[in-house]
């Protein structure tokens, strides 16, 4: 053989090293088949029974990233979060309307196919979708040689999820003198990096020797699927909204309908330990809310009546507060008051 000759592999793609990462995610996605689920992985498309205990079923679907959480991920050389992170940035927004999460699918996009990175990344989206009751039937693994730097990659979720026609949470089920309440968070769940890393770099910080940045910045979304799901069933809540990129004001104001207004009370939202860290580095009140959760994960409207009804379907590290109310106002959100960072 002419070894002249030019292949795949010299060009920068091992198959037969994707090949074996498609067995493995195989291995492990298939633990929980039953005997009416089709075995996806490797295949064309996934196929999926439709549940025949919906009468008028609708289809829910969203898509996310990680954002450049993954950077952290790549300093500290861990990978075992950031896929439990790619399930909940999708799953936590197909919620907010009502819907259980039915099945995921996964992208990933590397410079080099690295399998034991790869297999960590995948064990975490394995064990999102287990959370969420969902599961993984498919994904693309592409290797990109001259796309992206050497360790670079890049990963982005598909979910899709089903509600009963009726059961769909509209923003019109929202009414004056409906409570906010704030799910608190697990921390900076997968939006700021950006503005993290600079701190990070403005102040020299080796993440590596800094024992809180170690254990916070790599922390999971939580994901608040069985909790909201069990609300829904109940008929507790009105309306509920993810926070995530923009921050609670940009957040809140999308499940809000017109001449309603969302009215938050700022100096009762419970920012934890990191935001605090993050506000003493030269960053304003604004530019808070406006890039962080500042320690409100998941906000809820509900009806005041069933405020102590609610408070039983949380663990102790997540049970809801009331941060604001619903009154008639066309701006749509109202901010009163300051946090208290201290």
């Amino acid at each position: 053989m002419n070894k002249n000759l030019l292949t795949y592999k010299k060009s920068g793609v091992d198959i037969k090293a994707a090949d074996k990462f498609i067995k493995f995610i195989s291995s492990i996605s298939s633990k929980k088949k039953g005997k009416k689920k089709f075995n996806n992985i490797g295949g064309f498309g996934s196929i999926t029974n439709i549940p025949n205990n919906l009468k008028k079923p609708k289809i829910v679907a969203c898509t996310d990233g990680v954002g450049t959480k993954i950077e952290i991920a790549n300093l500290l050389k861990k990978f075992d979060t950031i896929g439990i992170d790619l399930v909940a940035m999708s799953v936590n927004d197909l919620i907010v309307q009502g819907a259980t999460p039915f099945f995921f699918l996964d992208y990933i996009s590397i410079n080099k196919i690295n399998l034991p990175k790869l297999k960590s990344i995948i064990k975490g989206i394995v064990k999102g979708c287990n959370i969420s009751g969902c599961d993984l039937v498919g994904g693309e693994t592409a290797e990109m040689p001259g796309t992206y730097e050497k360790n670079k990659f890049d990963i982005a979720g598909f979910a899709v999820g089903l509600v009963e026609q009726k059961k769909i949470l509209d923003k019109n089920n929202v009414k004056e003198n409906n409570l906010i309440l704030a799910i608190p968070s697990s921390g900076l769940h997968s939006n700021g990096y950006s503005l993290v890393r600079n701190i990070i770099k403005r102040k020299n910080i080796i993440i590596n020797k800094n024992i809180f940045l170690k254990k916070e910045l790599l922390k999971p979304t939580k994901i608040y699927v069985k909790e909201i799901l069990s609300l829904i069933n109940k008929k507790l809540i009105n309306g509920c909204a993810n926070i995530t990129g923009g921050g609670l004001p940009d957040n809140i104001i999308r499940v809000i309908p017109n001449n309603l207004c969302a009215e938050i009370d700022l100096e009762k939202i419970k920012p934890l330990k990191i935001f605090k860290w993050l506000k003493k580095n030269d960053v304003n009140d604004l530019e808070m809310l406006k890039t962080f959760n500042c320690g409100v994960g998941f906000c809820l409207i509900v009806n005041p009546r069933n405020l102590k009804k609610i408070n039983k379907y949380f663990s102790k590290d997540y049970k809801p507060y009331v941060i604001g109310k619903i009154s008639k106002n066309s701006k749509k959100i109202k901010l009163n008051g300051k946090i208290n960072w201290s």
